[in-house]
């Protein structure tokens, strides 16, 4: 298999935070496993990590050029590591993989988080004919690898078959419901070698390389992140899994508007985004004497949106049925999601915007929405979103919650310059109900409305047009947009199934 990430920005540390990659100029057995048990672990549910084997490092940094291993040696690593992971308990086996950088052959144990926490290992390897082993239990503590003590140990006992709800397998799904063009963009984004033979390769043996299938030879099933991003409709599997956006210029209501987001969770968080910079974002440039440059002021800034619209994708409970929900007023933003964050979060910490959980609900969602620079590193999106408000002159955005935790809300004020203004909702369609439509003018409207929602039914993207049922006309002009494949259903197989959706293709 080639690896899910780029290698460059693994050892760059691009896209996976330095706290879950460790560097290791040789094979040394000892302090790889402890590592390997250590991620295994996953005591934080931040996703396991990497180790990489041929690269020197300096206070926890590669040091360039790398070192690379011997190809020779190659063989007798991978031995000795599948001798030594045999004597993790319960039985652990990481995802290794040999590669090249600049020249140099490198090896690469990807440590995923484990189903069947906690592991403990070895402490030492005093004989290789050696069979009685002192072993305990290793976790992470920022960037190091560390013994757990007691407290610690109880701490990963009730972990214990408490696997993330994005991690589990989905019993209602089969593996056709992953969709390898879906993998393909995927890999092809982040620059995987394994993007080159992917579409080659039949989805079980994807799915396993991608950790994103499970179970046994004769009853293997997607997991949950799987069909989170690899398949063209997550609602059918996760009740308003989606980010719904709401204007609302008028506080009865009136001249109100939504737009509902759907697909792969990364399309959901692109699409929206962009809805949102084009069709709610107001810019006012204002010249200041004597100085160059003009002053560029947003009503909100785009970049705290971004952050705090991602954060409620990668921390929104999926098992729950409630959307994400964007709403635009006169006075501010609110993007709300459910539940709210973890107890160890104190009201205190919400005021000095110091949100630091714990461990993360989703520890593979964050780790896809990474990979394609949709999300931050850990713990920076709060402060990212504190810098965006203060440097767009902006009041501070305001972090809410209940004591029992049943929702969280960032609310970003609109910048004092644009409050007393009158607003217009920008419109992506106007629907003209004063004459007859061309089927010229619905095909146009039907391609911007897939554009910019996303896949939808006949009878949902009717109403968005303004009519009251599917007409004619409409059916017509979506028929003859699939005869030229510029837009495809969801379920070609099943051409009249209820859960069947319009694809832009």
């Amino acid at each position: 298999m080639s690896l899910p990430v780029n290698i460059s920005d693994l050892l760059y540390q691009r896209i996976v935070e330095s706290t879950r990659i460790e560097y290791k100029a040789d094979w040394n057995p000892e302090p790889v496993l402890h590592s390997i048990c250590a991620f295994a672990n996953d005591i934080d549910n931040c996703g396991g990590g990497y180790i990489v084997l041929g690269v020197e490092e300096k206070d926890g940094m590669p040091i360039f050029p790398v070192k690379g291993l011997e190809k020779s040696s190659l063989d007798r690593i991978q031995k000795d590591l599948l001798r030594k992971c045999n004597l993790l308990e319960p039985r652990y086996l990481p995802i290794v993989e040999t590669t090249t950088f600049e020249g140099k052959t490198l090896m690469v144990i990807w440590a995923y988080g484990g189903d069947v926490r906690p592991y403990k290992c070895p402490i030492a390897f005093p004989s290789e004919k050696s069979r009685h082993f002192e072993k305990a239990y290793y976790i992470r503590k920022m960037s190091s690898t560390i013994r757990a003590n007691a407290n610690e140990e109880r701490e990963l006992m009730l972990l214990a078959g408490k696997t993330p709800f994005d991690d589990q397998i989905n019993r209602r799904a089969e593996l056709s419901d992953l969709k390898s063009s879906l993998i393909a963009e995927f890999l092809h984004t982040v620059g995987s070698d394994f993007y080159r033979t992917c579409l080659d390769r039949p989805i079980k043996e994807l799915g396993e390389d991608l950790r994103i299938v499970d179970g046994t030879t004769e009853y293997c099933k997607p997991v949950n992140v799987g069909l989170m991003f690899f398949n063209e409709n997550p609602e059918r599997f996760f009740r308003e899994a989606r980010i719904e956006v709401v204007d609302k210029p008028e506080p009865t209501g009136e001249h109100l508007q939504e737009q509902y987001f759907t697909g792969p969770l990364d399309k959901q968080l692109r699409d929206a985004l962009r809805y949102i910079r084009n069709y709610m974002l107001k810019l006012k440039i204002t010249k200041i004497d004597g100085q160059a440059e003009a002053l560029h002021t947003w009503n909100i800034p785009y970049k705290a949106i971004e952050e705090a619209l991602a954060n409620a994708v990668y921390h929104k409970a999926y098992d729950i049925a409630e959307p994400i929900t964007v709403t635009l007023t006169p006075e501010c933003m609110e993007i709300l999601s459910i539940p709210g964050p973890d107890r160890s979060i104190t009201e205190k910490d919400l005021k000095r915007f110091h949100l630091v959980s714990k461990r993360y609900r989703n520890r593979r969602i964050g780790n896809f929405l990474k990979e394609l620079q949709l999300a931050e590193g850990r713990n920076t999106g709060i402060p990212a979103i504190v810098e965006a408000m203060r440097s767009n002159g902006s009041e501070p955005p305001r972090f809410e919650t209940d004591s029992e935790r049943t929702y969280f809300s960032v609310i970003l004020p609109v910048h004092p310059a644009f409050r007393n203004e009158t607003r217009e909702v920008k419109q992506a369609i106007k629907p003209t109900r004063t004459r007859r439509r061309s089927s010229v003018e619905i095909r146009a409207m039907v391609v911007q409305q897939l554009e910019v929602n996303g896949p939808m039914s006949m009878r949902e993207l009717a109403r968005r047009l303004g009519y009251a049922k599917v007409t004619n006309t409409l059916s017509a002009v979506v028929k003859k947009l699939i005869a030229e494949r510029l837009v495809r259903l969801s379920d070609p197989e099943h051409p009249h199934s209820q859960n069947q959706a319009l694809i832009l293709t």
